[in-house]
C-alpha cells in the first residue's frame, strides 16, 4: 500500500482536517501511536506525519476548546472545564460482516423512533460500521446537568438502552439468515456495540483513513446505501470522497432519545434490585375509563401547548396500554389527539411509535411523576400526591372504591 500516494490526495487531507475540527487526534505509525495530545491544523499537516511513517489517523469523540492543553492524569473536573461538547458514537464491533450491517440498519431505525434523522454512517475499514449522533442534535441540559458534562456517561446509557431496544429484532434477524434456532441465543456474544469501554479521550478511525490491517478506507456512506454496500467498496481506487460523516443536525433534535434512554437507565437499576419484586397490579381485561385518570394524563390527552410533543406521546401510549386500552383504541385515540395540537406531529411518527410498542413482550410503565423531563418541562403538572406513578394512581383509586 503505497500511504505517500493516497494521503497525497488534497480530497483526503481536506476531509481529514475537517473531521478534527476541535478535536484531539491520534497518529497510528507502523512502530504504533504517535504522541498525545496532537491537532491537525492544515492540510499539509497531513502529509507531514505521513512522510514520517504515519498510516492511519484517528479522532477523539470529544469536542475541546484546545485539545493541546490535554494531559494525562487529568481530574473529572479538569475535563469538564475543557471539554465543549462529544458527538455519540456507536462503534459496532462484529466479526461477521453481514451482521454488522444488520446491527447499523437497527440502530439507525431505533435512532428514527425516536425521532433523530441526522445520522451519520462509515464503514469502520474492516467489517463493521460506526454510527453518529451530532452534538448539537442534543439539548443544553438534561436532568439539571449541562450535556456536554455527560460524557462518557451519556453515551454509556444511550448505547445500552439502544442495545435493549434493538435486541429482540436483532437475534430473530440473525437466526433467520443462519438458519437455526435457539430460544436461548444472544446476539451480543457475537456483536459488540462500544458501550462499556467508552472513556475519555476514546477515539475512533478518522472518515477516509486507511485501516492497516485490511487496506481499505473507513468511508462515509449514506443510509440508503448501507443495504447494498459491499467490503470491496471501500477499497482506495473505489472511494469518491463525496460524502461527509459527521452530518448537521438540527437543535435538540435527540432530546427525546436521550430523556428516555435515562429514564429507561434509572428504571433498570431499580430493576435490577427489586428483580423479586411482584407487580402489585395487573393489566385489565376490560379497559378503564379516563374518569379514573389522575389529572396530569387528562391534561396531556387535551394537548400539549409547548415543545415536547413526542414524549406525550410516550407517556399516553405506555399509560394506555397499562389501562386496558386495546391498540386500535390507541391509535383512534392518538391520531386525534394529535390533531389538536398547537402543531401536530406527522401521523407516520405516531403509527410507527405505536407499532413499536405494540412488538414489545415486556410491559413499559410511562415515566414517574416525579420525572419533571416528561411532566413540568412540557407544561404538566403531576399532582399524584404520595404516587410514584400514573398507572399506580389509577389502581389505587380503584381499590379504594
Amino acid at each position: 500500500m503505497d500511504f505517500i500516494k493516497y494521503y497525497s490526495n488534497s480530497k483526503v487531507q481536506e476531509a481529514l482536517l475537517n473531521s478534527a475540527k476541535n478535536r484531539e487526534i491520534g497518529v497510528q505509525f507502523k512502530n504504533g501511536f504517535g504522541k498525545r495530545p496532537d491537532i491537525l491544523q492544515y492540510k499539509n499537516d497531513v502529509l507531514e506525519f505521513v512522510n514520517g511513517g504515519a498510516t492511519s489517523f484517528h479522532i477523539s469523540e470529544e469536542r475541546w476548546k484546545d485539545p493541546l492543553m490535554l494531559k494525562s492524569g487529568m481530574s473529572i473536573k479538569e475535563l469538564d472545564e475543557l471539554r465543549v461538547g462529544w458527538d455519540l458514537i456507536l462503534d459496532i464491533d462484529c466479526k461477521f460482516f453481514e451482521y454488522s450491517k444488520i446491527t447499523a440498519f437497527l440502530l439507525i431505525e431505533a435512532l428514527k423512533f425516536h425521532g433523530v434523522e441526522s445520522v451519520g454512517l462509515k464503514f469502520s475499514g474492516n467489517r463493521s460500521f460506526h454510527l453518529v449522533v451530532p452534538f448539537e442534535a442534543f439539548p443544553e441540559v438534561v436532568n439539571n446537568v449541562p450535556v456536554r458534562d455527560l460524557f462518557p456517561e451519556g453515551t454509556r446509557v444511550i448505547a445500552s438502552y439502544l442495545k435493549d431496544l434493538i435486541k429482540d429484532e436483532l437475534k430473530k434477524r440473525i437466526l433467520d439468515i443462519s438458519d437455526k434456532s435457539d430460544a436461548e441465543f444472544d446476539p451480543y456474544s457475537l456483536i459488540e456495540i462500544d458501550s462499556v469501554a467508552i472513556s475519555s479521550r476514546h477515539m475512533i478511525r478518522a472518515p477516509y483513513s486507511i485501516n492497516e490491517k485490511s487496506m481499505l478506507v473507513s468511508v462515509p456512506l449514506s443510509i440508503n446505501e448501507l443495504n447494498d454496500f459491499k467490503i470491496g467498496d471501500a477499497k482506495p481506487e473505489n472511494i469518491k470522497f463525496d460524502k461527509e460523516f459527521i452530518p448537521k443536525a438540527k437543535k435538540g433534535e435527540a432530546s427525546n432519545l436521550i430523556i428516555q434512554a435515562f429514564d429507561w437507565d434509572m428504571k433498570h437499576k431499580k430493576d435490577k434490585v427489586e428483580i423479586k419484586v411482584k407487580r402489585n397490579f395487573e393489566i385489565p381485561k376490560i379497559a378503564i375509563k379516563e374518569d379514573h385518570f389522575p389529572n396530569c394524563v387528562k391534561e396531556l390527552l387535551n394537548g400539549v401547548k409547548k415543545d415536547g410533543r413526542k414524549r406525550a406521546v410516550f407517556i399516553l401510549i405506555t399509560f394506555l396500554k397499562n389501562m386496558g386500552w386495546s391498540i386500535d383504541d390507541i391509535k383512534k385515540t392518538l391520531l386525534k389527539w394529535n390533531k389538536g395540537n398547537y402543531e401536530p406531529l406527522r401521523d407516520g411518527y405516531i403509527l410507527s411509535q405505536i407499532s413499536w410498542h405494540k412488538r414489545q413482550k415486556r410491559n413499559i410503565l410511562p415515566p414517574n411523576c416525579d420525572n419533571k423531563a416528561y411532566y413540568q418541562d412540557i407544561g404538566i403538572k403531576c399532582s399524584c400526591k404520595n404516587i410514584k406513578n400514573p398507572v399506580n394512581y389509577v389502581f389505587r383509586r380503584i381499590r379504594k372504591k
